[in-house]
């Protein structure tokens, strides 16, 4: 199967027309204007657009035959090489699409596998992304080798293995899934072993997330003076990056920048980045950073925390982060500030990552979570101890009620296991 690569490699950038269906969504004016900065992103140029309305999608062409012959006057039109449909497709819709239109055509998912190939930097991010791409290409194998076919294997026939081009790429894939999944196991390892080291020192972790071009990696550098990438794109950054912060009375915390969440994020990508999200499963405090500007914010918030109940980390205790006030100031007419709970417990801080405003609030609010953490441990070790004694000298009717403190809840402690 062929791989497309939109980076640019020296050549005249790719044209591309992006191809969208309307099924009566409020954000898909949102959805399609991110396609085509997914598609920047990747390298290409969006020449022009097709939308179509409909409440169903068909099942050859995903479009209907009138609207893949617009799309095909548009790519000559704009002298376009490729085709990009807003949507997850059937490998069986791809195909016939390509034959319709003579050119190449990729789905949502396959161009965000794209762009995550051309930002992996790291040995980890390499090995995930190859992983995607692999559990991508084996559900994209279709009928297209079945002229190399030699079905004939017998004495005195002539023919070939018995079987099928597609079911040896199936196999090679397969093959090669395993290696990869292997290797991430032991990359997994590594990483257990590096969280025990911060457990033994008691260091308190925090892990950013967010949505794509929230404000991640400016807010990482903001608060650590890493100077990691951060840039005005989608996926900036991909691989997890961790760095020592250093708060009042000689405090010092773990922040780690984790890779950007998006609508409708390939399930490929969520399985196989789960060794980059596992920093964020095993994390003391979430900070969720918001674009407070962005006129889907909460459609957007939505996103990120299906992703963390999809990975298991929705019973972190969270902070959010509303970035880029600055860009609105009167929408934001108190400025920076911080917002408490009915105990007193910050929720929401508001700031300018990109103007350093608003920071030092920041900062105040994960002295506090770490403060809190601290005494919480203490208040678990206590607990821990006193039912060890009482297994020892009261009868298992007189043990000591602990019933009313929980170890789950979001406001509590809860002891993590590499």
């Amino acid at each position: 199967m062929r791989k497309l690569q939109l980076h640019n490699t020296g050549v005249e950038e790719v044209r591309a027309v992006l191809v969208g269906i309307d099924t009566g969504k409020d954000d898909f004016p949102e959805s399609m204007a991110e396609l085509a900065l997914l598609a920047q992103s990747a390298g290409s140029i969006p020449s022009a657009s097709v939308i179509g309305r409909r409440g169903s999608v068909d099942p050859s062409l995903f479009i209907r035959s009138g609207k893949a012959n617009e799309v095909l006057r548009a790519m000559q039109e704009h002298d376009a090489e490729l085709a990009i449909v807003n949507h997850a497709i059937s490998p069986t819709q791809q195909r016939n699409l390509e034959r319709h239109l003579g050119k190449h055509v990729i789905d949502r998912t396959g161009l965000i596998l794209d762009i995550f190939a051309q930002r992996a930097k790291s040995h980890l991010g390499k090995t995930q992304v190859e992983l995607a791409n692999v559990r991508y290409r084996m559900s994209r194998l279709v009928r297209a080798w079945s002229h190399l076919e030699r079905q004939k294997g017998g004495i005195g026939l002539r023919g070939g293995p018995g079987e099928t081009q597609m079911e040896l790429d199936r196999r090679m894939l397969a093959t090669k899934a395993k290696r990869l999944e292997a290797e991430l196991a032991k990359l997994q390892r590594q990483q257990r072993t590096q969280r025990r080291a911060r457990a033994r020192n008691e260091v308190f972790s925090v892990s950013l997330v967010g949505y794509t071009n929230a404000g991640k990696s400016t807010l990482f550098n903001a608060l650590t003076k890493a100077g990691t990438y951060a840039a005005d794109q989608l996926f900036a950054t991909l691989d997890t990056t961790s760095r020592r912060v250093h708060l009042e009375e000689g405090r010092q915390i773990v922040l780690s920048d984790t890779v950007g969440f998006i609508r409708e994020l390939p399930h490929q990508l969520v399985e196989a980045f789960r060794a980059t999200l596992d920093e964020t499963v095993h994390a003391d405090l979430i900070v969720h950073v918001i674009d407070a500007c962005s006129p889907v914010a909460q459609e957007q918030q939505a996103q990120v925390e299906a992703v963390l109940k999809e990975i298991g980390a929705d019973g972190i205790p969270r902070l959010e982060v509303m970035n880029k006030i600055d860009l609105m100031p009167q929408t934001f007419t108190k400025g920076p500030h911080i917002e408490r709970d009915i105990h007193g417990v910050p929720y929401k801080v508001f700031l300018s990552a990109q103007e350093g405003i608003g920071l030092d609030l920041l900062r105040e609010c994960l002295c506090e979570f770490a403060h809190r953490t601290d005494k919480l441990k203490v208040e678990h070790a206590d607990v821990q101890h006193h039912k060890a004694h009482g297994d020892l000298l009261q009868p298992l009717t007189d043990r000591p009620e602990t019933a009313d403190f929980d170890f789950h809840s979001t406001r509590n402690y809860s002891p993590n296991t590499p």
